[in-house]
């Protein structure tokens, strides 16, 4: 859990975050390691195994689903298209307003378009900007206590 909540913390330092992505996998390795062999002792209970494998394998699959949304974006075509979406439709609105300049029409259809941007960029990379889920990591950080 340690290792897991250092990533998200140095998350905008790319070499940080790497580092802290390898010590974590190498713990999931030891549990994982630890936990089969001591599935497969010989005083062990024969349903250990069935019970407590199974969790383990989740938990790393979770780890794993997390860190890859982290990494996956639209690709940058899709970008591309919402600026060309914006320009455009900037362009049209103030040709069609080019008859009579109605600045408030102006300034709030050009507002409304730089927020809806932003906010849709933002929402990408929700640890980075305004929009942040940063509190989701007390959760993390509540799990880690209950565990001492």
């Amino acid at each position: 859990m340690d290792s897991r909540l250092e990533f998200y913390k140095h998350l905008s330092d790319s070499t940080a975050a790497r580092k802290e992505l390898v010590r974590s996998s190498d713990f999931q390795a030891e549990i994982w390691h630890k936990s089969l062999s001591a599935s497969q002792a010989p005083r062990a209970h024969p349903d250990a195994g069935k019970l407590l494998l199974p969790a383990l394998n989740s938990m790393i699959d979770i780890t794993s689903t997390r860190t890859m949304a982290l990494q996956m974006h639209p690709p940058k075509v899709i970008f591309g298209m919402l600026f060309g979406l914006a320009l455009i439709g900037s362009m049209l609105a103030g040709r069609g307003m080019g008859q009579g300049r109605h600045w408030l029409y102006v300034v709030a259809f050009a507002s409304v378009m730089a927020i809806s941007v932003y906010v849709i960029l933002d929402l990408e990379y929700p640890r980075f900007g305004l929009i942040r889920v940063d509190p989701f990591d007390q959760l993390l950080v509540n799990v880690r206590a209950t565990m001492r």
